[in-house]
């Protein structure tokens, strides 16, 4: 197994081992030989495009979710609820693509409208569910194109894509990696990562504009390069438009401990961090709750999510996001898919290809219309090329400040 993924296997048996189930009504048999798909059997044969969740699975508010939002609702035009799918109306459709897509979606004139396909969604309880899922996939459910969300999926891609090289793949997250730790590439393998550290040093500079303590905080969860690199950029940005200012880090090991989160999320800020950006999957999730909570008491102190926009859930207290367009990966290789024009290869995405960008600041602070005029400067300014973010904390030493700040 390579050194990348065995700090992850290894912390793995800290979570309840059964077996990988598929998302289906209460009724269903236990060995999954029908989809997850809509209640009704389709009376016309439509391509079955499967997907295969990362840890954290449905309802995580963040990369599945937004996964998932790509496939069904966008792709398929169906939404999820218990006991199978449901048609998503246009007006839900046409909302789910305001709050996520925004200017960007008239900016670049994206088109999404639903493909006529067939969903099947399966939810691996551990890492050693995946590649049998991809193989069910192929095997069982006869997909034409297998999507795996999530870096740890890795190995299990590469695995069922060389098992199966007349299927389709895309993987998110990550590239495919060589025994020497190399990215390559296979022709049925189509992988997708983004340079989070981008989004990452915007969302930094807002903190650094709004903080009143001089403290924020870094919730991480694993630490592997990937959220590094969120909190390199994070660091950045908060020294780009607030020298004086003290990141504090706190990672909690994992991804899917909602309480763990919750508690990081308080210490941080009872050290008198005000702003805090939650990188860390279910586990940032609990420190949304804690800052939510603070605010409920009547403390001025924010977030700031990741991945996907979550000022849903805490109205009150996320300040933003760095939001990476899963959904939209997930829907144009579908598209693809359907219209017999997919293709394999490595993709990276920024905010200059419109794969990265935050999400928009609802909340009033001093100085707020100052402080988004003074990010799009930034953000303008990495799109160039002028500004360079690092990618990980031992390169913030030659100062990545945008020329002119204070």
């Amino acid at each position: 197994m390579r050194l990348r993924h065995l700090a992850l296997v290894l912390a793995l048996p800290l979570l309840p081992a059964c077996k990988s189930q598929k998302e289906a009504p209460p009724a269903a048999p236990a060995k999954p030989t029908a989809p997850e798909t809509a209640a009704k059997a389709p009376t016309t044969q439509k391509s079955r495009i499967g997907l295969v969740l990362g840890l954290g699975g449905r309802g995580d508010q963040s990369f599945n979710d937004s996964a998932l939002r790509g496939l069904e609702v966008w792709a398929a035009g169906v939404k999820y609820e218990e006991g199978g799918y449901k048609d998503v109306s246009s007006e839900e459709l046409e909302s789910t693509l305001q709050l996520s897509l925004g200017q960007d979606r008239a900016r670049r004139n994206l088109q999404v409208t639903p493909l006529g396909i067939t969903p099947i969604v399966l939810q691996s309880r551990v890492a050693e569910d995946y590649e049998p899922n991809l193989q069910l996939l192929v095997e069982e459910q006869g997909v034409a194109l297998s999507l795996a969300v999530g870096f740890m999926l890795e190995n299990a891609v590469e695995a069922a894509a060389k098992r199966n090289p007349d299927k389709h793949f895309l993987l998110v997250d990550s590239p495919l990696l060589s025994g020497q730790g190399e990215p390559y590439s296979l022709p049925n393998v189509r992988t997708v990562v983004f340079r989070e550290e981008e989004g990452c040093y915007l969302v930094g500079a807002l903190a650094g504009l709004t903080t009143k303590t001089g403290k924020v905080g870094f919730v991480g969860g694993m630490e592997i390069p990937l959220v590094k690199r969120f909190e390199a950029g994070f660091r950045a940005g908060v020294a780009a438009t607030n020298p004086k200012a003290t990141v504090v880090s706190n990672y909690t090991g994992g991804f899917t401990n909602f309480a763990l989160g919750k508690q990081v999320g308080q210490d941080l800020l009872t050290k008198g961090a005000d702003v805090l950006f939650a990188a860390a999957g279910v586990d940032g999730l609990g420190a949304i709750q804690a800052v939510k909570e603070a605010r409920d008491e009547g403390k001025t102190v924010y977030v700031i999510g990741v991945d996907s926009d979550p000022s849903h859930l805490a109205p009150k207290a996320v300040l933003s996001a760095v939001v990476k367009r899963v959904d939209l990966v997930v829907y144009e290789a579908v598209r693809d898919e359907v219209q017999g024009r997919f293709q394999g290869g490595n993709q990276s995405l920024g905010l200059k290809e419109g794969g990265i960008t935050y999400a928009p600041v609802r909340l009033d602070f001093p100085g707020k219309d100052g402080a988004l005029a003074r990010l799009e400067e930034l953000k303008a300014k990495i799109i160039s090329g002028e500004l360079q973010v690092p990618t990980h904390p031992d390169q913030l030493r030659p100062a990545t400040a945008a020329p002119g700040t204070p």
